[in-house]
């Protein structure tokens, strides 16, 4: 049977895949056994195997039914299959919000939020920010990531520790709303960490592909490297 088509704007929650996946193997449980609780059980006559090994790779998300569904098959609650929210949408889910709610809230047209939303394009005033972040309880980081301003951090970042880091304290302090010296802080400590691994990974005997592996990885993490320098600092 075809999988009915989902309604606009009702995704589900953010959704762990590794921990579906988890619980469902701690239950000497296959995928087959998890579809046909769903269909037998919860009156969900679609869901097949190959779509719950779907989900465990994250290929595909539950709706809000199908979650609370395959929480009852795993005999755990549906809290413990919702990840971490990432985007302005799921933490609006996160928090069992409904659009109307978030847009009067900033004051927005709702419209104009459901695009911010549809696009992940936040394009709110400094004010109607400091609204959402408060509404949803956002961290720094998570507000960073909601509006749409982790990619510009992430390449300043990776500037600043390849090259000269007092050159980036100004745009990054634009970016994220923290005291400049924290930032300064953040900068020449991730500075030092990057260079000092890529000599190290010389110095030890390796060759420039395996520094230059070090160096990939540092900088695909270099924000949350960054999150993680800030805490220390200020902690």
């Amino acid at each position: 049977m075809r999988r009915p088509p989902a309604l606009p704007n009702q995704p589900g929650p953010p959704f762990d895949a590794p921990a579906a996946r988890r619980l469902r193997a701690a239950l000497n449980m296959g995928p087959e056994h998890v579809a046909y609780g769903m269909r037998v059980s919860y009156g969900l006559p679609y869901v097949t195997p190959d779509l719950v090994v779907d989900w465990e790779r994250g290929a595909r998300s539950p709706t809000s039914p199908e979650l609370t569904a395959l929480a009852g098959v795993l005999w755990c609650s549906p809290g413990e299959l919702i990840g971490r929210p990432r985007t302005l949408r799921e933490h609006r889910v996160s928090r069992g919000l409904a659009p109307e709610d978030v847009a009067r809230a900033v004051g927005l047209e709702l419209l104009a939020y459901l695009g911010m939303e549809e696009h992940e394009e936040w394009r709110g005033t400094e004010r109607q920010s400091s609204a959402l972040a408060d509404l949803l309880e956002l961290s720094l980081p998570d507000l960073v990531s909601v509006t749409g301003r982790e990619p510009r951090l992430a390449e300043f970042l990776r500037s600043a520790v390849t090259t000269r880091w007092q050159a980036y304290v100004r745009p990054v302090a634009k970016i994220v709303p923290l005291d400049r010296r924290v930032v300064e802080v953040a900068l020449q400590e991730m500075h030092r960490e990057y260079q000092g691994q890529m000599v190290a990974t010389l110095s030890w005997g390796g060759d420039s592909g395996h520094s230059s592996e070090a160096g990939r990885d540092f900088l695909a993490r270099v924000v949350e490297r960054f999150w993680d320098t800030v805490r220390d600092s200020t902690g």
